[in-house]
């Protein structure tokens, strides 16, 4: 048995957005997805921005607002006005304490991320296990980066392999190795994104240098766990023949590799920036052909490297 999964192990804390059942393009067969709240890269295409700070946000949806008022008389921060514009959200006044949510029945407000033991996310996922058996599926941890909450991670995934789940992580790689070496003894099947292999591309895209997430997937490469690398197509960035054949040609090298999986971009984030109000850079960006990715994914196989172009 893992050597996290311990009474001290379960009540170990992080923090998650939501717990996502009957999912399919997270990993084998069906998946409960737990979604981590924290990231320490900006890619300005983010498809969950809700995960990207580490911690709880007030979303706001003016379009369900009943205009009752109850949410200003619950602000102890007088974050909340009314204009004649309608409420309106100082954001800079907001401590994310939640009080003015509770008290939206209509759900104009809402708190996102929540504090949670690897315990009662055990619970939930354990409910879901008769799926996993007749799929062949089990738990992902997603985000958001699930390393920057390495422990947390750990002792989860230790927990469910402890009661015969199939385990897998998803990660940027973006973090020491010793948030790996935390988490690896835990985990059955490692999906790393790549983006692109050029470095300053790369740190104008996402905000960061591309060498420690390059020196990680080498070190998982060549590891015993089997790797899947999945790259997000976006338009403008690394949607050519060029792009896709350096992370290709890097993912050939790779002896632990399974496939490699080419995600396309969707346009369907533009409400959870607005209702976090942050700018959504990639709102003009349309989704990639199936014609597309097909051509794509052929650049790839002509590496000899397994492909799957998702339509998720």
């Amino acid at each position: 048995m893992p050597a996290m999964t311990t009474v001290e192990g379960l009540s170990k804390r992080g923090t998650i957005t939501e717990i996502q059942r009957y999912c399919i393009h997270d990993g084998p067969g069906i998946r409960t997805t737990v979604f981590l709240k924290g990231c320490n890269l900006r890619c300005f295409w983010c498809h969950n921005p809700e995960t990207l700070a580490r911690e709880p946000e007030l979303q706001v949806f003016p379009e369900r607002c009943i205009d009752c008022g109850a949410c200003i008389l619950a602000c102890p921060c007088g974050a909340l006005e009314r204009t004649e514009a309608g409420k309106v959200l100082v954001r800079e006044r907001c401590t994310g304490c939640g009080r003015c949510a509770a008290e939206c029945f209509a759900e104009a407000l809402v708190m996102v991320g929540h504090e949670v033991s690897a315990g009662e996310v055990l619970l939930e996922v354990l409910a879901d296990r008769a799926f996993f058996q007749s799929s062949g599926g089990g738990v992902t941890l997603s985000g958001g980066e699930p390393l920057l909450q390495a422990e947390f991670s750990a002792a989860l995934l230790s927990a469910c392999q402890a009661d015969g789940i199939h385990t897998a992580i998803e990660t940027a790689g973006h973090v020491p190795w010793d948030r790996f070496a935390t988490v690896l003894p835990a985990v059955d099947l490692l999906m790393l994104d790549l983006k692109v292999m050029d470095c300053e591309l790369h740190r104008r895209v996402t905000g960061v240098s591309n060498a420690t997430i390059l020196e990680n997937a080498q070190r998982l490469g060549a590891g015993p766990l089997p790797l899947v690398i999945r790259i997000p197509v976006i338009p403008g960035v690394n949607d050519t023949a060029e792009a896709i054949g350096s992370i290709a040609r890097f993912a050939s090298g790779l002896p632990a590799l399974q496939h490699l999986e080419l995600l396309p971009f969707h346009p369907m984030a533009a409400g959870k920036y607005d209702s976090l109000g942050l700018t959504y850079s990639a709102r003009s960006l349309a989704r990639p052909s199936p014609e597309r990715m097909a051509a794509l994914a052929d650049v790839v196989a002509s590496f000899s490297v397994p492909v799957r172009a998702s339509s998720a």
